[in-house]
Formats: structure tokens, sequence, C-alpha cells
């Protein structure tokens, strides 16, 4: 099996897209600078999310495009302690909440955002978080 291992979001403004997820999620963000083409590396993980996975592991699926729902791209999924909070910070930092949280069974709550630039991803708070 080969695993995700990566992810990459296109940015208009890196500054910005640094401080939303810098501020909303606590990642650690690294501009390479211009002799890499202005790539900034996420860091996003040393524990994971779900206690008892192994950190920074990354699953995924796949869902049927619901014509009432906005947003249905390929997107990341990032786990919470308090999906109600970050909520709160993606709206307050420039982002967009795309409706309510739903649960997903034997999971947890879930719901899409776009962030500061129009990347279209998600946030859920494990069951037991």
């Amino acid at each position: 099996m080969n695993p995700v291992v990566h992810f990459e979001f296109p940015y208009k403004n890196g500054e910005r897209t640094s401080e939303f997820y810098k501020t909303v999620f606590g990642w650690e963000l690294s501009p390479l600078g211009k002799e890499f083409g202005g790539y900034i590396l996420a860091t996003t993980a040393k524990t994971d999310a779900k206690p008892g996975t192994p950190a920074g592991t990354i699953n995924g699926g796949f869902f049927p495009i619901d014509p009432n729902r906005p947003g249905q791209y390929p997107s990341v999924v990032i786990g919470v302690g308090d999906i109600e909070e970050s909520m709160k910070a993606i709206n307050q930092y420039g982002g967009e909440v795309l409706g309510e949280p739903h649960n997903i069974p034997n999971f947890g709550l879930y719901v899409a955002f776009f962030d500061t630039e129009g990347n279209r991803n998600s946030i859920i708070q494990p069951i037991g978080m």
C-alpha cells in the first residue's frame, strides 16, 4: 500500500494563508523562499488527532457528490479538539464555514470550510476528543 504523505494547497497571499493556518490550527509554517518557488512547508502533527493511531497518519475516503452541499472538491480533513471553537476561529480569521456540523457515525462531528484563499477543507472533532 502506498500512503498519502503530503498535501498541497494553492495560495494567492502566502502571509495571509500562513497566518490563517498558524492561528486557527496551530500549524508550524516555514516559508522556503524564492529559491524554492515561494513554497511554504506546513508541519501539522506531532501526535495524531485520533488516539491510538500513528502521528501524522493520513487516511481518506471518497464521497458521492450531493448538489445540496457547497464546495465538494478534494480536500484535507483537519482533526480538532473543539469543533465549535474551530468554526468560530475559521470565521474570525477570514475563512468561511460551510453549514453546520453533522455526525459521522463512529467517528465524530464534521463540517467543511473555505480558507482565506478559497481552498475547501474540513474539520472533524473525533469521538473521545
